[in-house]
């Protein structure tokens, strides 16, 4: 690094996207209290993590991000995250299977409560009041109580936090996740439809090869009987990621222990900004969300600043664009990137780039417009001679009308049945397991 890095530097660089808490004692003592608690994750996982990606950005595996736009503490349940848990899994195992392809998986859970907005105020009525930023920081109630942020929530936000973690890793390592309950990973909602007999039609396949294993003496493995699970939210509030920053005991580097990786979103990717100079100093794989507006010049340079080594493990680049934006803005990053020798992880968010507003006053997303813009991803990359790592997703294992389209299509008609989300619409358990199978085959492909 070309300059002196501390946890607390970020402290002295202009940033965006955070609260104005009303009370800075109150803060200072919450974020004092936090540094005091055990950390979230380990850098020995956060390592292994970056081994991971290496191996995905080198074209042997492939990258699965999903989860929640935002936690919230009112719908936090051992059921909901159970849900969720199972549909990352049914999607991991197809594509796992019918592709041949490792799959690193990495929830948007047990941390993602903040959000960026695109304005510090909202007016509703002649009103205006703060916006609403994520449980994290304030509440969703329009009312000046509600909206005023709330250190207090940070604390909050830990305990859920530490809760969810301890419920995924009992999850992954304690029998949920044995390759011989594929077929108890469905979801009751879609038990019945075309995409949960093409799943069980591939579980039918796992078991008939897990008999075989078993023959042989080999199904006893870990691999078998336990997974690998990992944690992501976007670095946003760096108040509460400074108090996780530990110093590891065996490299000597700092981790922020708040989560395995961390993100900076298409707002605060500002090259002198104080997300990426906090980043730049933590050992964790980084992702980086990449919008229409990227220059070439700023992607090096933010390349260079949060990788300087190179390491192929490190950056995750978050393509967002559009479905109707990929094809004329992606290649010149793809080339632009490749001529400098850059080593990186290309992922697609095929989520962001395609929010719309539908005319019953739904913000909503079309399946058929992110099914495109992943399909767009996988054939630019392969034109370039680049390897389409990833795929990052919202979704949830509940039964929401959030997204329209799909196998089970919702209409607009229907957003209003089952619309849960605080922010951003999410797909769906039905929805998900569709994408799954796209890729599994798009990747078959690509593989040959």
């Amino acid at each position: 690094m070309s300059q002196p890095w501390s946890p607390d530097s970020w402290r002295g660089k202009a940033i965006q996207q955070q609260p104005v808490y009303p009370d800075a004692a109150q803060l200072s003592k919450v974020e004092q209290t936090l540094a005091s608690f055990p950390p979230l994750v380990f850098a020995g996982e956060a390592r292994e993590l970056r081994k991971q990606f290496a191996e995905v950005t080198q074209g042997r595996a492939f990258l699965l991000q999903g989860g929640d736009c935002a936690e919230s503490f009112a719908e936090f349940s051992a059921a909901k995250i159970r849900d969720t848990f199972k549909v990352l899994l049914q999607m991991a195992i197809v594509m796992t299977f019918a592709a041949g392809c490792p799959v690193v998986k990495v929830g948007r859970m047990a941390g993602q409560f903040a959000k960026p907005r695109s304005a510090n105020d909202e007016t509703i009525d002649g009103v205006t009041l703060p916006a609403y930023r994520g449980d994290i920081v304030n509440g969703i109630g329009f009312d000046p109580v509600s909206r005023a942020p709330d250190p207090q929530r940070l604390l909050q936000a830990y305990h859920q936090s530490t809760a969810s973690l301890n419920l995924l890793r009992a999850f992954a390592q304690g029998g949920f996740a044995d390759l011989h309950q594929v077929h108890q990973w469905n979801l009751d909602f879609i038990a019945n439809s075309a995409l949960a007999q093409k799943y069980h039609q591939l579980a039918d396949r796992i078991d008939e090869t897990l008999a075989f294993m078993r023959a042989c003496g080999m199904d006893g493995a870990a691999q078998v009987r336990e997974t690998s699970f990992f944690t992501a939210h976007e670095a946003l509030l760096l108040n509460y990621e400074e108090a996780f920053v530990r110093r590891d005991s065996l490299t000597g580097g700092f981790y922020d222990c708040s989560a395995h990786m961390l993100w900076i979103g298409d707002r605060t990717r500002q090259v002198d900004g104080a997300h990426v100079e906090f980043l730049r100093g933590v050992g964790n794989p980084i992702g980086v969300k990449v919008g229409p507006s990227m220059t070439d010049e700023d992607l090096i340079r933010l390349i260079d600043i949060l990788n300087p080594d190179n390491d192929p493990g490190r950056l995750n680049l978050i393509v967002r664009m559009g479905a109707d934006k990929v094809e004329a803005g992606l290649p010149r990053l793809i080339r632009t990137v490749q001529r400098e020798g850059r080593q990186v992880l290309w992922s697609s968010d095929p989520m962001h780039g395609n929010t719309i507003k539908a005319s019953s006053g739904y913000k909503t997303r079309d399946f058929a417009q992110i099914l495109a813009e992943v399909r767009q991803f996988f054939a630019v990359h392969h034109a370039e001679g680049s390897y389409a790592g990833g795929i990052h997703i919202e979704m949830t294992g509940q039964d929401v009308t959030e997204c329209i389209g799909g196998a089970k299509p919702i209409t607009e008609a229907g957003l209003s049945d089952r619309y849960h989300t605080h922010c951003d619409p999410r797909m769906n358990a039905d929805q998900s397991l569709e994408l799954a199978f796209m890729i599994a085959e798009t990747l078959k492909q690509v593989r040959r």
